[in-house]
């Protein structure tokens, strides 16, 4: 005669399969994961002296940063220091490195043609802000047109 299973103990959750189980952990895992860079939250990074997040960067960036502005770039640098987050600022300053300042403004930036709005995350600290906003559209190739090939020479044009 077979055995009576072991009842279960007070304190033991109803087991779940494997699959649902593992898809609840990821969810969890990805709501709690923060913006990091270099170690330190962007809360962190803003809050330090402005010194100490230039030694953060990389070095193309330091030695940006170190030289002295022209107008536009200073006004530019001025604007990005008074806005709040979410606000959006238009810029033709394509070489201008991205700082931790940035993160969270919508920088609308000039590609030659028109302004290409841009969302900043911590994942384009320390890259310049032309590097997202591209300035040749890739070719799309149509049919021939009209004139194109020998056959097409007899066509009527209406």
């Amino acid at each position: 005669m077979a055995e009576d299973p072991v009842p279960p103990t007070k304190n033991a959750a109803p087991r779940q399969p494997r699959r649902a189980r593992k898809k609840k952990q990821a969810v969890e895992t990805r709501r709690t994961k923060e913006a990091v860079y270099r170690g330190m939250t962007i809360e962190e990074l803003v809050a330090l002296p402005w010194e100490e997040q230039l030694v953060l960067l990389p070095s193309r960036t330091r030695r940006f940063f170190s030289r002295s502005f022209d107008h536009d770039t200073e006004v530019f640098w001025k604007k990005v220091q008074a806005a709040g987050e979410g606000d959006e600022l238009r810029t033709h300053l394509r070489d201008f490195p991205i700082v931790p300042a940035f993160v969270g403004k919508m920088v609308h930036i000039h590609n030659g043609k028109e302004f290409q709005k841009v969302g900043i995350t911590t994942d384009m600290i320390g890259h310049k802000l032309g590097e997202f906003a591209q300035t040749r559209k890739s070719v799309k190739h149509t049919g021939p047109g009209v004139g194109a090939t020998r056959s097409s020479k007899f066509m009527p044009l209406k």
